[in-house]
């Protein structure tokens, strides 16, 4: 490989043996990440602090946290009417983070909401790992540890250190494109099945093996040869679905009907309208004369974003991430409900910031440091000032 151009047919370094030759392989890139976060914890307790509020607290026990840690512990069943056709129901939670709350709250002293911080962290490590694998694998290896780092210092990472699912969710859906990229098919079906049992938008982890074996199965020639050669294929194809599936299932026998979970999520104002409701929702901010300057943010955000897919595609990044973050972002931008969310939702996109962290890795490290501590900087301030406001939803 020569200079930042994709490669997919071989491995981007040496030969990893062993566990703890990966790791000291990806210590540059995990260092840099949890640097990033810590800074971004520092300046949350500080700001936390002088707002009279409790970091722990933000990071555990607000929004969507409580309901994670309420299926913990109790089950599903809990609804919250609210009146008006609106009915909070949990069953719009995947079950994989309370699962793993619940395991670890019976096998140790942490809370339910307290195993959650656990998973989160443990999973964000986990998370930058792949996203290192992959920027490696793609652009080299200075390219991985920027994807890690830049990662770890978007607008909205804050997230990465909270009891939510978007940290688990990313780890999976990262190593699931890995192991398509490696060509570890099995591998890559069992990390979509848990992706697709964490969030709704595991169905893109789905798309992204579904695709790279379409293409691969495509170009093998004929059906009977590719059945022989490439069953490995094939039972991850075939694996890839289960988790989202399974649950969707669930929800709708439990509900008594087959799209239960549609209207599950229809009562907390979510579905998908094609991005009428999201459009509406900026127009009436550039509409507004106190709103016009929000509304220019949400366009010049839009755009940032499809800037960066379009710049990815132009890169000549590999399809399964571009089928990854291409329906990421389809399901983030054409969804209804609160839009307060739409930048978290988008997080677990990481192909987005490959354009980015390719330009970082051409920078000399000094300037590179330089560019991702300022980043790193205003992302924490962002985060904190975000959780001691308004918030995720």
């Amino acid at each position: 490989m020569t200079g930042l151009t994709p490669a997919l047919s071989a491995p981007a370094g040496p030969g990893v043996r062993t566990v703890t030759d990966a790791v000291r392989r990806a210590a540059p890139a995990l260092l840099a990440f949890a640097c990033v976060r810590l800074l971004s914890l520092v300046v949350l307790a500080v700001w936390s602090r002088a707002a009279g509020s409790s970091p722990h607290q933000l990071l555990s026990a607000r929004w969507d946290s409580l309901w994670y840690a309420r299926v913990a512990e109790h089950g599903y069943g809990y609804t919250l009417d609210l009146g008006g056709g609106r009915v909070h129901s949990d069953l719009a939670f995947f079950p994989l983070l309370p699962w793993l709350e619940r395991s670890l709250a019976a096998c140790s002293p942490l809370s339910a909401a307290d195993a959650g911080l656990l998973v989160s962290a443990l999973s964000s490590l986990f998370a930058a790992w792949a996203l290192f694998l992959v920027g490696e694998r793609v652009y080299g290896r200075r390219a991985g540890i920027a994807l890690a780092a830049l990662w770890a210092a978007l607008p909205v990472s804050v997230v990465q250190s909270m009891a939510y699912s978007e940290s688990l969710f990313t780890a999976l859906a990262a190593w699931g494109v890995y192991a398509v990229l490696s060509g570890r098919w099995v591998w890559a079906g069992c990390c979509a099945l848990l992706a697709g049992a964490t969030r709704p938008v595991g169905a893109a982890v789905v798309a992204a093996v579904w695709g790279a074996a379409a293409v691969a199965l495509a170009s093998g020639g004929r059906w009977r040869t590719a059945w022989r050669a490439e069953r490995r294929m094939l039972l991850g194809v075939a694996l890839a679905p289960l988790g989202w599936l399974a649950y969707v299932v669930w929800v709708g026998a439990r509900e008594g009907e087959a799209l239960g979970y549609l209207r599950v999520q229809g009562g907390w104002g979510n579905g998908f309208d094609g991005g009428l409701a999201f459009a509406s929702f900026v127009g009436g901010r550039l509409a507004s004369p106190g709103g016009a300057l929000a509304g220019a943010g949400l366009l010049a955000g839009v755009a940032l974003v499809l800037w960066l897919y379009a710049r990815g595609v132009r890169q000549g990044q590999p399809l399964p991430l571009l089928v990854y973050a291409g329906v990421v972002l389809l399901l983030a931008l054409t969804a209804k409900g609160y839009f307060g969310s739409k930048p978290r939702l988008m997080l677990p996109a990481f192909p987005l910031v490959l354009p980015l962290a390719v330009a970082l890795a051409r920078l000399r490290t000094r300037w590179a440091a330089a560019v991702l501590g300022a980043v790193a900087l205003a992302s924490a301030l962002y985060g904190a000032f975000w959780l001691n406001g308004t918030g995720p939803p």
